[in-house]
């Protein structure tokens, strides 16, 4: 390959923190920019920008990234108090950076696993990749929290601007307690259930919903409410169509359904549920790091990113000097994800084709045997594999490259 790809409209370009940073950097470096003349509008999320920023720069970021309409995102860390003893720097605990972009761009989240040959998954009938579909709004997410020491009543109090006041009883205590107050717009729940059909036709995939609505009967009851409203409304034709299935249970019988399922289908989940759910599926698949996560508004707009952490752990190594096996690949996927999708936007098939030349390249390397640490305990009998560090693992995917190029 002599001469680089082209890129017309640039991507929103979101660094993060810790290893990944680390990574993201290497990714660049070896994978992208010798044969991409990459255009990106860069923004610096790490946790100490965003405290000089007041964080400011996510805001940012999330808006050009409205403005442009694709995104990658690295792995960002979202403070606790551990962290805050950790950065004494930092003037407040700030939010997470990715629930102020859902939040912002008003977008559904969905994670799959990225799978290959070697490495089944943990629960054996599963065939095909379960993908998460998580709600970006709301729920404990956008809570209030109260701690309160003495007996007392709590009530929660509605104001409508007409004036008019509903309040309810929360609870009668008598000493300390701790308190919480959650709330979702029916908007966002509706622009979730829309989202979630449309990637389930988009994709030819089946969809599941679940909640507890035999519990919160008005919260999750609501959720329930609209998403049956849109598909009777909106896409029981297409779903019949092509053949398609829409299934609402409650969360608990909707996990013994899934883990007695073979897999191939979006299961549809409120923000906390498709939190967990979506590490459970991941890790049950084979590895956190193999899980890809895309964010799409209701516009379209789009944002690709991992769906793990910063591997602080690995980053405090790398700091010593000391090489670490840390697993680049979800990583990777987000940026061919944001750069097939600029390419289909653009017109670009030559950079839609690199994103699946790369992808390609990554599964090969793992398919000879060359792996991180993480992945070399996972595979099946017989197959031979030995673990590398990162930049013998991003070395080989090159080789993998541009023999395709």
């Amino acid at each position: 390959m002599n001469e680089k790809i082209r890129m017309l409209t640039p991507i929103v370009e979101m660094d993060g923190d810790e290893m990944t940073r680390v990574l993201w950097q290497m990714i660049k470096d070896q994978l992208i920019i010798p044969f991409i003349d990459l255009k990106t509008e860069y923004y610096d999320l790490s946790l100490l920008h965003r405290n000089e920023t007041k964080d400011q720069v996510t805001v940012d970021a999330a808006n050009a990234t409205r403005r442009l309409g694709v995104a990658v995102k690295c792995a960002t860390i979202t403070p606790n108090k551990q962290r805050m003893e950790e950065y004494p720097q930092l003037t407040e605990m700030w939010k997470s950076p990715n629930g102020t972009i859902r939040s912002i761009l008003d977008g559904t989240v969905f994670r799959a696993p990225i799978l290959m040959d070697a490495i089944h998954p943990v629960v054996k009938n599963w065939k095909l990749p379960i993908t998460i579909a998580r709600h970006a709004y709301g729920d404990v997410y956008k809570s209030v929290d109260l701690y309160t020491t003495e007996p007392g009543t709590a009530t929660l109090t509605f104001c409508g601007e007409s004036g008019d006041e509903k309040t309810i009883t929360v609870q009668k205590v008598d000493g300390p307690a701790v308190w919480q107050a959650a709330h979702n717009k029916e908007k966002s729940i509706r622009s979730f259930a829309r989202a979630c059909f449309q990637y389930a036709i988009d994709t030819k995939q089946d969809l599941w919903f679940s909640t507890k609505d035999t519990i919160a009967k008005v919260y999750d009851g609501e959720f329930k409410k609209v998403f049956e409203e849109e598909y009777e409304s909106t896409y029981r034709a297409e779903f019949e169509r092509l053949g398609l299935t829409y299934f609402y249970t409650l969360i608990d019988d909707a996990v013994a359904r899934v883990i007695r399922s073979k897999g191939g289908f979006i299961w549809a989940c409120k923000n906390y549920d498709g939190d967990v759910m979506s590490d459970m599926v991941s890790t049950a698949f084979g590895s956190l790091a193999m899980m890809t996560s895309v964010l799409v508004s209701p516009d379209g707009t789009t944002e690709y990113e991992a769906a793990h952490g910063t591997v602080t752990k690995h980053y405090y190594k790398h700091l010593k000097g000391e090489a670490t096996s840390t697993n680049p690949t979800a990583t990777i996927f987000a940026w061919t994800g944001a750069l097939r999708k600029r390419g289909q936007l653009d017109g670009i098939e030559e950079l839609a084709a690199f994103a699946d030349k790369l992808e390609k390249a990554v599964l090969d390397t793992m398919g000879d045997g060359i792996m991180t640490k993480d992945l070399v305990g996972l595979v099946d009998d017989g197959f031979e594999a030995h673990a590398v560090n990162s930049d013998e693992f991003i070395a080989a995917i090159r080789q993998h490259l541009e023999k395709s190029l």
